[in-house]
């Protein structure tokens, strides 16, 4: 029996992290192959070739993202990106939700953007319990009239699910900044501490 139940965790060791990759990635190109929609019926790969083939989906969007790239880039393309964003601005309740999306994507897409490009090891929820964080930029607006000295605006991840969590503003003297990539803290959250980043000396004090 022991023989038996130490093949069976090696067995599911080895199938579970394949089933799921598989699973997220036909997901991902199942998801993916919609934008194929917008073709005109006679364009669709799958009556062009006579059978189907996943995945045309993740090219189209690929060359829809970078031909949108391409133009937004230009003389012109900027222009039309102020008009766009000008017009959108004017509309009730589209306004309110564009604007916020369209700040949290400038701020994590851009070049120049400072957003998680640092992981940071801070107490939460409570004193003495400690999780990985990520600095996403500095308090602004009448906040910072309101916090003494040096504070950081932190984003705390949830486990295994990081596109949950809770923003808070943390001063900056409680906030270890860790010696390792923004990737591999976010694989550390993810495996919920189970693969953990090869550094021993994993972080270095303010």
């Amino acid at each position: 029996m022991a023989a038996v139940r130490r093949w069976l965790l090696a067995g599911l060791l080895v199938l579970v992290p394949l089933i799921v990759t598989v699973w997220l990635l036909n997901w991902f190109i199942g998801t993916l192959d919609q934008t194929l929609q917008i073709l005109p019926g006679n364009w669709h790969p799958d009556k062009l070739l006579g059978f189907h083939i996943p995945g045309f989906g993740v090219v189209l969007a690929l060359a829809i993202v970078l031909a949108m790239g391409a133009v937004a880039t230009n003389f012109f393309g900027k222009k039309l990106v102020s008009w766009w964003d000008a017009l959108l601005s004017r509309i009730p309740i589209v306004r309110s939700i564009y604007s916020s999306v369209k700040q949290v994507s400038d701020t994590l897409f851009s070049e120049n953007g400072n957003a998680f490009r640092k992981a940071l090891l801070v107490q939460w929820p409570r004193e003495g319990v400690w999780t990985i964080a990520f600095q996403t930029g500095m308090p602004g607006g009448d906040v910072v009239n309101h916090l003494p000295g040096d504070y950081l605006s932190v984003y705390v991840p949830t486990t295994p699910n990081p596109t949950g969590g809770y923003f808070v503003m943390l001063p900056k003297a409680d906030c270890i900044e860790l010696k390792m990539s923004v990737d591999e803290a976010l694989t550390y959250v993810i495996s919920m501490g189970v693969v953990v980043p090869g550094s021993a000396a994993a972080y270095k004090p303010k």
